[in-house]
C-alpha cells in the first residue's frame, strides 16, 4: 500500500503521518533499502494493508489533528486507486483552510509570585500565532511546575479561550491560583528489601518539615537513580482522604524496585600491536551499607607476546641491537580499587578514594610503571552544577629511549629527556567546578554548559613538577525553529611551570634556565573537537620526526651522513625528500584560547549538516628555537547522523596551507643504543600547499558532537 498526503503546508509531514492508523508499506530500515529493491521479503520490508474503517476515522484523526493547532476549518477527503495486483494507493487531500489566531495572551495572578521573566519563558503559546491547543496546555504545565517549585505544589492554573469565530481570533487567558504554601509532614519508604530506610532517605534533598517544591523531589529522584541500586524509583505525595479537603501537610512516598546490589563483567580481546588482553571489573553498590560505591577493575595485557611477536598478523618488535626481549614481552597491566561514599555529611556531597598501579610497554620503545593514591571531595551547588576538590599522588618512572620521549610526550631536549628518566612525583592539588543547562545531552539546541579548572602542584602538594595551571570551557545554544540551532564554543587554558621543578627533578642548573613543564600538562589545540582545519594537536609547536636510514638514502653526497659520523650533518632538504615522508610531532604549549561558532541545520530525517568556523592560538615558553605563538582560522562543513549513541559525526575543515620552517629530529645508534639527535638545518614543511583546495580538506570522524 502507498500513501499520499496532498495540501499539507502548516504541519510538519511526520508528525501527521504517525497520527492516523493508515500507513504505507515500507523498508524496515534505511540500510536495508538496497535489500527491497531486490525482495519484498518480511525481513527486510513490511507490508501494511488497508482497512477501511480505520481509514473513516482517519478522516477524523486528521481533523482534530489540525483543529489541535488552530486549524478549525480544515477539510479531509481521501482517494483509494488500485495499482496492480493486490496494491492500493491511498491519497489524503487535505485543505487546510486558515487558522483561528491568538490576538492576545492574559497571564493573571492575584498573588505575584512569578516575574515577567518566569512568565514569558514558560508561556509558549504566543501572540500572533495559531491557537495552538498543545502549546496553551504546556503553558499551563509549565507555570503550575513554576509554582511547583516555589513550594506550591497544590497550585492550579486555569485557562479560557474567547473566540471570535467571524474574524477568526481568539484572546487567551490564564489565571495563576498558588492557593498555599506545602510542607513535608512525613516519608514513607515502600519497597526496599536489601537496601535500608537509612540509606533511601540519606539520598533524599528534602526532609521532614521542609518546604515541598517540585526541585527537590526530582533531584532525589535522580539521586536514586545514580545510585544504580534501583530499577525504578518514584516519588509522590500521598493523594488526600478527601479532595474537598485542602491540605497543606503532605505525606511524601518514596516507592523503589530493588535491582541487584552486585555486577561483574570480563572480556578479552587483541589488537596487533598490544597482543592479547584480558580485562574485569567488579562493582558493588552497596558496599558495607550506605549506598558506599566499590569499583574493583583491572587489565592484563601483552599476553603470548614472545611467542607470537612477528607471526601472522602480529608486528614484529623494532628492538635496537642488544636490546633485552624479555622485559619488553613481560605482561602489562593497569588495576585500581576506587570507593565512593555518597551523602557524605549531606545528600550534596560525595567522597572518592582510590588507589591505581600500572605497567605499561612498547616493545622496544619504553617501559612504564606507576602508583598512587588520589582522593575527590564533591558537592552539588546546584542542579547539574557539581563542584570538586581532588588530590592525585602519582610516582612513575619511565625506562625508554629518546625517540619514545620526543614523539609521544613531546619532550626532545635533553635535561627534561634525563628528569623525565628518573622516578618522579606528580601530585596536583585541582578545583574544578561545572555547570549544565543545555536540553540535551547529547545534542543541544539550546542553553549553556561551562567548566573551569584550577590546578597547582608545589612542594607544598609533595609533586616534583611544581606549576599552576587554569582552564575554562564553555558553550551556548540558541534553537533555530525547531531542529536548527547556532552553537558557540570558547575554550581558554594557561599553564606556568615553577621555577623550582629543575631542582625538585634533579636538573643541573648549569644546562640551562628553561622551564620544565610536564608534557601531560601542556595545552594542544587541533582536532575533531577543537580547531578542525588542523589534525589532532597539530596546531602549535611542532618538530618533525623522519628514520635516519630514509635521510641516508637520499642525501647519498654526504659522507658524514651516509656513513653516520655526524648524522645532524643530514639534509632534510636533500633532493627527492616529500613532506610526507616527515612526521610533524606536537610539542604543546603554555597557553591556548580557542573560539567556534557553529550552525546546525536538518538535512533529511535524523540527518543533520553543519557549517562552522574555527579558530585558535596556542604559545610556548618551553623551548626557545620554536616559535612562540602559532594561530589559525578555519572554516569547514559536515554531517551528523542521530544514533542511540549519539551524534555520529563527520567533519571536514579546510586548512590555511601555511609554510613553516621546523626543526627536524632523528636517531643515531651508537654502541647499541638509540640517541636522538636535532639537525643542524631546518625544513620548510608545507604538507598542505599545492593540488588546490581538495589538499586542504582535514577529515575527522567522531561520535558525538564537536562541542
Amino acid at each position: 500500500m502507498n500513501l499520499t498526503l496532498k495540501g499539507v503546508k502548516a504541519v510538519k509531514r511526520p508528525d501527521l503521518e504517525q497520527s492516523i492508523a493508515t500507513t504505507a508499506s515500507h523498508c524496515n530500515s534505511f540500510i536495508l533499502i538496497p535489500f527491497c529493491w531486490i525482495t519484498k521479503s518480511k525481513y527486510v520490508f513490511t507490508k501494511e494493508y488497508l482497512d477501511h474503517n480505520e481509514l473513516a476515522r482517519d478522516v477524523l484523526r486528521v481533523r482534530v489533528f489540525y483543529w489541535k493547532r488552530g486549524y478549525r476549518e480544515t477539510e479531509v477527503d481521501t482517494a483509494v486507486v488500485p495499482r496492480g495486483h493486490n496494491k492500493v494507493g491511498v491519497t489524503f487531500f487535505i485543505t487546510e483552510g486558515p487558522p483561528t489566531v491568538v490576538s492576545d495572551v492574559i497571564v493573571r495572578q492575584p498573588t505575584p509570585l512569578l516575574s515577567e521573566r518566569e512568565i514569558n519563558r514558560r508561556v509558549v503559546i504566543g501572540k500572533g500565532g495559531p491557537l495552538n491547543m498543545i502549546r496553551l496546555d504546556s503553558s499551563r504545565v509549565f507555570l503550575q511546575a513554576r509554582l511547583f517549585d516555589k513550594g506550591y505544589a497544590d497550585a492550579e492554573v486555569d485557562t479560557s479561550v474567547v473566540i471570535d469565530t467571524v474574524a477568526r481570533t481568539a484572546v487567551v487567558t490564564l489565571t495563576l491560583n498558588p492557593k498555599y504554601k506545602t510542607t513535608v509532614e512525613d516519608i514513607v519508604i515502600n519497597g526496599n528489601k536489601g537496601v535500608s530506610d537509612r540509606t533511601i532517605s540519606k539520598s533524599l534533598t528534602f526532609h521532614i518539615g521542609d518546604i515541598f517544591v517540585r526541585s527537590e523531589m526530582l533531584r532525589s529522584q535522580r539521586a536514586l537513580y545514580e545510585s544504580n541500586l534501583f530499577r525504578r524509583a518514584a516519588i509522590e505525595p500521598r493523594p488526600p482522604i478527601d479532595i474537598s479537603i485542602p491540605d497543606s501537610a503532605k505525606v511524601v512516598v518514596v516507592t523503589v524496585q530493588e535491582a541487584p546490589p552486585r555486577e561483574a563483567r570480563l572480556s578479552a580481546g587483541f589488537n596487533t600491536v598490544d597482543f592479547f588482553q584480558v580485562e574485569g571489573r567488579f562493582t558493588h553498590y552497596n558496599f558495607m551499607g550506605g549506598a558506599r560505591r566499590l569499583d574493583v577493575q583491572g587489565a592484563v595485557g601483552n599476553l603470548f607476546a614472545a611467542s607470537l611477536n612477528g607471526r601472522g598478523i602480529f608486528h614484529s618488535a623494532s628492538l635496537a641491537p642488544g636490546a633485552d626481549l624479555a622485559r619488553y614481552f613481560v605482561p602489562t597491566y593497569n588495576a585500581s580499587i576506587d570507593l565512593q561514599q555518597p551523602w557524605f555529611g549531606s545528600p550534596h556531597n560525595a567522597l572518592g578514594f582510590s588507589l591505581f598501579t600500572h605497567r605499561r610497554s612498547a616493545p622496544g620503545i619504553y617501559v612504564d610503571r606507576g602508583y598512587g593514591t588520589s582522593l575527590t571531595f564533591t558537592r552539588d551547588l546546584a542542579f547539574r552544577a557539581p563542584a570538586s576538590l581532588n588530590y592525585r599522588f602519582e610516582i612513575s618512572k619511565v625506562d625508554a629511549g629518546d625517540v619514545y620521549f620526543c614523539i609521544n610526550y613531546g619532550v626532545c631536549d635533553l635535561p627534561t629527556l634525563n628528569a623525565l628518566r628518573q622516578n618522579q612525583r606528580l601530585s596536583p592539588l585541582a578545583l574544578t567546578a561545572n555547570i549544565d543547562r543545555t536540553n540535551d545531552p547529547f545534542s543541544p539546541n539550546r542553553g549553556y554548559r561551562a567548566n573551569g579548572s584550577l590546578e597547582h602542584a608545589s612542594e607544598f602538594t609533595a609533586s616534583d613538577f611544581r606549576y599552576n595551571r587554569a582552564a575554562v570551557d564553555g558553550a551556548a545554544f540558541y534553537q533555530i525553529r525547531s531542529r536548527g540551532a547556532l552553537g558557540a564554543h570558547v575554550r581558554v587554558g594557561w599553564v606556568n611551570a615553577l621555577g623550582s621543578t629543575r631542582q625538585a627533578v634533579g636538573i643541573d642548573a648549569a644546562l640551562g634556565n628553561g622551564s620544565i613543564l610536564h608534557p601531560r600538562k601542556r595545552f594542544y589545540a587541533g582536532g575533531s573537537h577543537s580547531v578542525r582545519g588542523y589534525g589532532e594537536n597539530q596546531l602549535g609547536p611542532r618538530v618533525l620526526t623522519i628514520p635516519i636510514e630514509v635521510l641516508q638514502s637520499h642525501d647519498t653526497l654526504n659522507a658524514a651522513c651516509t656513513s653516520g659520523t655526524d648524522v645532524t650533518t643530514c639534509s632534510p632538504t636533500a633532493g627527492g625528500l616529500l613532506d610526507r615522508d616527515f612526521e610533524p610531532r606536537p610539542l604543546g604549549g603554555n597557553f591556548v584560547a580557542e573560539a567556534s561558532v557553529e550552525v546546525r541545520f536538518p538535512i533529511w530525517q535524523q540527518l543533520l549538516g553543519a557549517a562552522f568556523i574555527d579558530a585558535g592560538m596556542v604559545t610556548q615558553r618551553t623551548t626557545p628555537t620554536l616559535e612562540k605563538k602559532e594561530a589559525a582560522i578555519t572554516p569547514g562543513f559536515g554531517v551528523r547522523y542521530r544514533s542511540p549513541v549519539g551524534p555520529i559525526r563527520a567533519d571536514i575543515g579546510i586548512n590555511p596551507a601555511r609554510s613553516e620552517a621546523l626543526p627536524v629530529v632523528t636517531e643515531n645508534i651508537v654502541n647499541g643504543e638509540r640517541k636522538l639527535v636535532t639537525l643542524q638545518q631546518r625544513r620548510t614543511y608545507s604538507p598542505f600547499s599545492g593540488g588546490g583546495i581538495l589538499r586542504r580538506l582535514v577529515l575527522h570522524l567522531s561520535i558525538g558532537e564537536a562541542f
